[in-house]
């Protein structure tokens, strides 16, 4: 079974497949990774890292995937603006892939609404698969790649991102160059789509809230939602359960430990016929959001653009 699988996601990526951005169960912790407008939406200086093992006990080859961003708000020559770095290392099968990019963004304050920023993003995207078969020589097969490959090539994204104290609301798209994969192979990511949403819903005890969310996306051939539900207790702890719909039910769970430090754990409950083959797959995340003021803007941190 190992060395179907190891072929089938080496493969994959010579073919132009559906939905070739890695997953993440910590969607609404995540919006840099997928939309460049939401860079400086928390008026702060905000770092997220978030690591997901897939399909644990699956065997060599199982999808490992690192995220990190940091963004922070600006305003050069008065223009209420976002800059944010986000760096990706998805590593399945035989492939090893990091990218890297920068974002701007501009901020338009809506008197009495929100805010709504537009947003791009540019980097690159260095792909590399390294090849150790554990079948029969298949050389003759130029759909089998037998050596060492590697290339790094542009890519770009856009969006827009409404937020107030109470929601959020964005749609973004990636991959808007369709970046090749492999500069010998006419092979190319697809562009993806996505639309983000939530709301914070205040419950008749003041100590607590409820946190509904959802993320849907696609590349105009795969579709898929995943709908979110957490409970936060005492603006400290939260919970809840969210479902992949086809693919894995979700439950996670958080904590802040101090002002702006947040650690979060998520596991995947797997839907599919690949369930019988493996453990799950587990996710943690960290946050921390800060200010170089002196005086930090009441309880910003905890604004429901993190939750």
């Amino acid at each position: 079974m190992k060395k179907f699988f190891l072929l089938f996601v080496s493969i994959s990526t010579l073919t132009v497949m559906a939905q070739q951005d890695p997953l993440f169960s910590h969607n609404m912790f995540n919006q840099m990774a997928i939309n460049p407008a939401y860079a400086g939406s928390n008026d702060m200086i905000c770092a997220t890292a978030i690591n997901r093992q897939q399909w644990l006990g699956f065997g060599e080859g199982s999808p490992s995937t690192t995220v990190v961003n940091i963004n922070a708000a600006i305003k050069p020559f008065g223009l209420s603006s976002g800059i944010g770095l986000n760096i990706l290392n998805d590593q399945f099968g035989f492939n090893n892939d990091l990218g890297v990019d920068l974002s701007y963004a501009v901020r338009f304050p809506i008197q009495g609404v929100g805010t709504l920023a537009v947003g791009v993003n540019g980097g690159f995207i260095n792909n590399t698969l390294n090849p150790t078969w554990k079948f029969p020589d298949s050389s003759g097969d130029l759909a089998v790649p037998q050596g060492k490959e590697s290339a790094i090539n542009f890519d770009m994204g856009a969006g827009i991102f409404f937020s107030n104290n109470e929601m959020y609301f964005g749609f973004s798209a990636t991959h808007l160059n369709e970046t090749k994969f492999y500069n010998q192979y006419a092979t190319h990511y697809k562009r993806h789509f996505y639309i983000t949403g939530g709301y914070l819903l205040q419950l008749p005890n003041p100590n607590w809230e409820y946190n509904p969310s959802v993320i849907i996306s696609s590349d105009l051939t795969t579709n898929q939602l995943t709908v979110s539900s957490n409970v936060v207790y005492n603006k400290k702890f939260w919970g809840g359960v969210s479902y992949r719909v086809g693919e894995a039910v979700i439950g996670m769970v958080g904590i802040e430990l101090f002002s702006g430090m947040r650690i979060g754990y998520a596991f995947d409950f797997s839907t599919t016929d690949i369930s019988g083959y493996n453990s799950g797959s587990h996710e943690f995340m960290l946050g921390y959001c800060f200010t170089l003021k002196k005086e930090r803007p009441p309880q910003q941190y905890k604004s429901i653009r993190f939750l």
